[in-house]
């Protein structure tokens, strides 16, 4: 019996994720199919790969040597692809994690962009705070993320983006367009992003030093915190990027405060050392989409 490239796609996402389920949900295929594959790999190889136990997966010592080389059958694999130049033959499904700024911003000429450069390539797209996507890039769920830092994980892919500056915006029926000092925003509900990001961190340290007490309004949905700055329901820090056309629409005026928050700095990051070629392509991809809409802004 000769072994094929999904018995050993198989094999590594299991061995990767520990879990013959979760290796079904990543290829798309049921968990009778993983195990039909990983008893052929072993059979055609006449070897013990891996036990079950108690619902967990442990690698045999034969499996742990093998593991890397079935990694570079698959990277070579890819290379081969890539080499004949044929985007068009990688097929399979990108596990994608964004932030909401980038929603907000060049996400649509990426995905379109992607689409263009490999027509079989399916995307699944999870947007969630970058802490969030930063702990399901660690768990495997996560093939790309989109994100900005400051980063508590380290990985073995990661790729500057550019950083976006913020600015402070308001309702032109506050009447605060123009210079603007702290007790002129504590006058109003602060918006801002959701508790746990480094976005309200800053800001919550900055007002604390407020004589007047300063009513902070976070918000998880940065869409629903710039509504609602529209509608004069208080001030907001947001990133510039995702507030232009609001401004040039005179829906927002931007109020000049002596301080914002840090630029919010984003990476393309992955796992470089067990990714497919595609998703370190992927990453370059964002490199070349990004810097067009820096370069437009």
């Amino acid at each position: 019996m000769r072994l094929n490239l999904k018995q050993l796609e198989a094999f590594v996402w299991v061995a990767d994720l520990q879990s013959f389920r979760g290796a079904a949900d990543r290829l798309g295929t049921t968990q009778p199919n993983i195990s039909a594959r990983i008893a052929g790999l072993e059979q055609a190889l006449g070897i013990v790969l891996m036990t079950r136990d108690a619902g967990s997966v442990v690698l045999t010592a034969k499996g742990r040597d093998l593991l890397a080389h079935a990694r570079r059958v698959l990277d070579a694999t890819d290379a081969l692809i890539a080499a004949a130049d044929q985007k068009a033959l990688i097929d399979g499904t990108l596990r994608l994690g964004v932030t909401e700024m980038i929603v907000h911003t060049w996400l649509r000429d990426y995905l379109r962009r992607l689409k263009d450069t490999y027509p079989k390539l399916s995307v699944e797209l999870t947007v969630d705070l970058s802490v969030n996507l930063e702990r399901m890039l660690a768990d495997r769920r996560l093939d790309l993320a989109i994100q900005n830092g400051p980063f508590t994980r380290l990985t073995s892919g990661q790729i500057d983006l550019g950083a976006y500056g913020l600015i402070w915006v308001a309702s032109p029926a506050l009447g605060l367009a123009g210079q603007a000092d702290m007790a002129d925003l504590v006058a109003h509900p602060i918006l801002t992003h959701a508790r746990d990001t480094h976005l309200y961190a800053q800001v919550a340290a900055h007002f604390a030093t407020a004589k007047l007490p300063a009513r902070l309004v976070p918000s998880s949905n940065l869409a629903a915190c710039l509504h609602m700055t529209i509608d004069g329901m208080g001030v907001a820090t947001m990133p510039a990027a995702m507030v232009a056309d609001p401004l040039v629409r005179g829906q927002l005026v931007q109020v000049d405060y002596g301080w914002t928050p840090a630029p919010l700095h984003f990476f393309a990051r992955y796992d470089a050392e067990r990714s497919a070629r595609i998703v370190a392509d992927a990453a370059q991809v964002a490199v070349g989409v990004s810097a067009v809409f820096n370069q437009k802004s």
